[in-house]
């Protein structure tokens, strides 16, 4: 039989259904794509599409790709729910690349995130987790797994807690776990700024990449073969074995110098490489290779490439994928599907929040995107926060914000934007009245090329009198505004990233944002949509808010009470001149008995008393925003932020949280 038929046999002798988690990162997309070739119960888990470039390129499907976060049990128990996993192969992992600095996240990443998964595994489950050579630190010179680990960094340290874990599950729990302990692996798929892919596409172009000292060693495994030692790993895990780490290695050291001569002799490279171009990193050792014995064994793996072939390999791959046209460009722009986070301003909504998440989800799973949603509660008094609090908790995906008081829709809207990361947000009413299901539409619009795609409000579903009304404000509102603004165009709107960063950005105090939307400018277009009733309740909205709204608007985005001021006040001092001469003329000339009555002084002094009272009315409207603008009071205070299972309280917690979401 030949080995790639061995190779699909063992792929097919899995127990399904499969998860890798992991699976957008490099070795991630390798197992997963040759699984993935064979059988379709395979499922690729990722925390961050942002950066699932490989995915996107190899086109999966969307069903075969589910979001998960490994920091939240409850993401972690609900995907185990539905999919009832009986192969899982963790290969998530944060903290083994130099840019990769946060070491929070790392133990987070790698302790956390391996106890949440093995919690929710069955003594039935095979696990199989993806550890490191860097666990043995400074004893990195081919050590058994049975000698004693040295780690030498905080990565290290989390792998090696990660492994300690394996073990007591295996030991305690009966789990059928294994820790492959992986030394340098290369091959397709891999980030375009390491060694490997560097050294090939130099050697290309005919040139070398900047190398550190030529007496730096590794022990360079090829990712086929990393492949294959997870897929024996999950074939031969028995309760003999369950809970031991294998070094997956070729048990050949490699130096710099070494690897270059083979890409030189591979290659036909000519040219001498300029040692000592990039400085050594922190944790580079002379002798780093591993000793391979015991997964040949147990496991019954050897690596089966040398390194001429593998690079011989990488070099095919890299060509035959279009490297500088397609896998350099998708590394640059690694996003794999659009982010769209809907935001939410609540108040006295709890009875329709349940509603509004549900047909959220449903409607971003239909799109196909990934989701964020951010219910902002303004101080509602009914239990609103407990509603919030409940989908936070089931939902990794969803963010709860809590404001000190009522600060209206404007800032709860722009409370969500501040911290929102979709490449597009959706500011939407608690009440439903702006249906979720116009939001494909919107998507449409925004794919399209539209920065802001906003509701068309053609229809209300209320009394027609109302109805005339908020029609009449609105053309009055376009026809006076200094910018065109939309008519019948709400909060209800598509906004794209680089458009919310500029209305977040701007530093004004009162903001009407359906205003300041138009103001900002971009390419922007209309949906048609009618306005439902709310589902529950009745409106918040009274003549008196109305009218605040409608003075709020006017006064922001109109000259035209200061110009109609203007004109009035210019054209009865032509008419007090004009009558001034007649009254001379017709007392003197062609009227002398025309009459002196007091009620004619009268009324010219109420009409200019209340045209003046009128003028300093407007005059008071334009000077109190300014007074409101001078004062430099926060726009919204936040109280709470609930995160999925976390809750950020404190101001230090909240403000650390912001910033951390607006990089």
């Amino acid at each position: 039989m030949s080995f790639v038929l061995i190779y699909q046999e063992k792929i097919l002798q899995l127990k399904g259904p499969i998860f890798v988690f992991g699976a957008s990162g490099f070795i991630g997309a390798n197992l997963f794509k040759d699984i993935f070739k064979v059988r379709k119960d395979v499922y690729a888990l990722t925390h961050d599409a942002t950066k699932a470039w490989r995915l996107k390129l190899l086109d999966i499907p969307f069903e075969n790709i589910v979001h998960c976060d490994i920091l939240s049990n409850n993401s972690v128990e609900q995907t185990f729910e539905k999919y009832k996993p009986r192969t899982i192969f963790n290969l998530a992992a944060y903290g083994a690349y130099s840019k990769q600095k946060n070491i929070n996240l790392t133990y987070e990443t790698n302790v956390i995130g391996t106890v949440n998964i093995l919690e929710n595994c069955t003594d039935e489950t095979v696990y199989i987790h993806a550890g490191s050579s860097s666990e043995y630190g400074f004893n990195c010179a081919a050590p058994k797994e049975t000698d004693p680990v040295k780690p030498n960094s905080h990565y290290a340290v989390s792998k090696v807690s990660a492994a300690y874990l394996i073990e007591f599950y295996a030991k305690v729990h009966q789990r059928k776990a294994l820790n492959l302990r992986l030394y340098s692996i290369y091959g397709a798929w891999e980030e375009p700024d390491r060694l490997i892919p560097r050294l090939i596409e130099e050697a290309r172009k005919g040139g070398y990449p900047p190398l550190v000292s030529p007496d730096i060693s590794r022990d360079f495994v090829y990712a086929d073969d990393c492949v294959e030692a997870f897929l024996d790993a999950a074939l031969k895990v028995n309760a003999t074995i369950s809970g031991k780490s294998y070094n997956i290695a070729t048990g050949e050291k490699t130096t710099m110098r070494e690897l270059v001569e083979t890409s030189r002799q591979t290659f036909g490279q000519t040219d001498v490489p300029a040692w000592g171009s990039m400085p050594n990193r922190g944790w580079d050792l002379s002798d780093w290779y591993g000793d391979p014995t015991e997964a040949l064994k147990d496991l019954g793996w050897k690596a089966r490439t040398s390194l001429s072939d593998g690079l011989r390999l990488n070099k095919e791959w890299q060509e035959a994928n279009q490297y500088e046209e397609r896998i350099l460009p998708a590394f640059a722009n690694p996003k794999l599907n659009p982010v769209i986070t809907a935001i939410i301003a609540c108040y006295k909504d709890a009875q329709a929040i349940p509603f509004m998440y549900e047909r959220l989800v449903k409607t971003f799973n239909e799109l196909k995107v990934r989701y964020e949603i951010i219910f902002v509660n303004d101080a509602s008094p009914d239990n609103q926060d407990e509603v919030i609090n409940a989908i936070c908790q089931r939902d990794s995906n969803v963010i709860g914000i809590t404001h000190s008081r009522n600060f209206g829709s404007q800032s709860a809207f722009l409370s969500g934007m501040e911290i929102s990361t979709g490449d597009a947000v959706v500011l939407m009413d608690g009440d439903l009245q702006d249906p979720p299901e116009v939001i494909p539409h919107f998507y449409e619009k925004w794919s399209n090329g539209f920065d802001v795609v906003y509701g068309v409000r053609v229809q209300r579903e209320m009394k027609p009198h109302i109805h005339f009304f908020y029609k009449a404000f609105y053309k009055v509102f376009q026809n006076l505004s200094y910018i065109p603004i939309p008519r019948d165009a709400g909060d209800f709107s598509m906004i794209d990233r680089k458009v919310v960063k500029e209305l977040v950005a701007l530093p004004e105090t009162e903001q009407f944002l359906r205003g300041l939307r138009a103001w900002v400018g971009f390419k922007q277009t209309g949906v048609d949509y009618v306005r439902p009733e709310r589902m529950f309740g009745v409106s918040t909205n009274n003549w008196r808010k109305n009218i605040w709204w409608a003075k709020k608007a006017i006064f922001s985005f109109s000259f035209a009470p200061l110009e109609l001021m203007s004109y009035a006040g210019f054209s009865l001092t032509v008419c007090s001149i004009l009558g001034i001469f007649y009254q001379i003329l017709a007392k003197y000339f062609f009227a002398p008995d025309t009459p002196q009555g007091f009620t004619t002084v009268i009324i010219l002094i109420t009409l200019f008393g209340g045209l003046t009272m009128l003028g300093i009315s407007f005059l008071g409207e334009y000077i109190s925003k300014i007074f409101e603008e001078t004062k430099k009071r926060p726009k919204f205070i936040r109280t709470k932020i609930q995160k999925g299972e976390k809750t950020f309280r404190t101001s230090d917690e909240i403000m650390t949280l912001v910033k951390q979401r607006k990089k």
